[in-house]
């Protein structure tokens, strides 16, 4: 199972990464200022931030438990992404509707399409971060300590 200090590398770098990507992405698609994107991309990424080590944390204490290990097959990768971004979905409605103003279907139209975004990043960034910072290897004991 990844150390706290991983999950805090994972879970930083990532938001990093994908604000780079989704601030200037977002305003040219949803034709919004570039600081109202950005206060969407920070919010988001902020709650993002906290929900990712939260539901990976379970995720992989429910792997450990029910599997034995934390190592993800590429179908379970692929849930794993979907299942975060749909939580986060849920999180992240209401005030997307409420800063910029709009209705929530816009906001779901709006919410939607940035989750698509983040689900294909979701599965790149953490199929590339397992290969660049392999899960160690432990005793099954020492993992249930944890």
């Amino acid at each position: 199972m990844r150390t706290t200090r991983d999950r805090i590398r994972h879970a930083i770098s990532f938001e990093i990464i994908g604000l780079a990507i989704i601030i200037p992405f977002g305003t040219w698609l949803f034709g919004v200022q570039m600081s109202q994107m950005g206060v969407i991309g920070i919010g988001s990424a902020t709650a993002a931030t906290v929900w990712n080590y939260i539901y990976n944390l379970g995720f992989d204490h429910a792997m450990q438990r029910m599997v034995g290990h934390t190592r993800k097959s590429l179908p379970l990768r692929v849930a794993h992404a979907i299942l975060f971004e749909a939580g986060l979905l849920v999180i992240l409605l209401p005030p997307i509707a409420w800063y910029l103003g709009i209705g929530l279907m816009q906001a779901f139209v709006m919410d939607i399409a940035i989750a698509i975004f983040y689900v294909i990043y979701a599965f790149v960034f953490n199929l590339l971060y397992d290969r660049i910072f392999p899960i160690p290897t432990q005793p099954r004991e020492a993992a249930a300590a944890c």
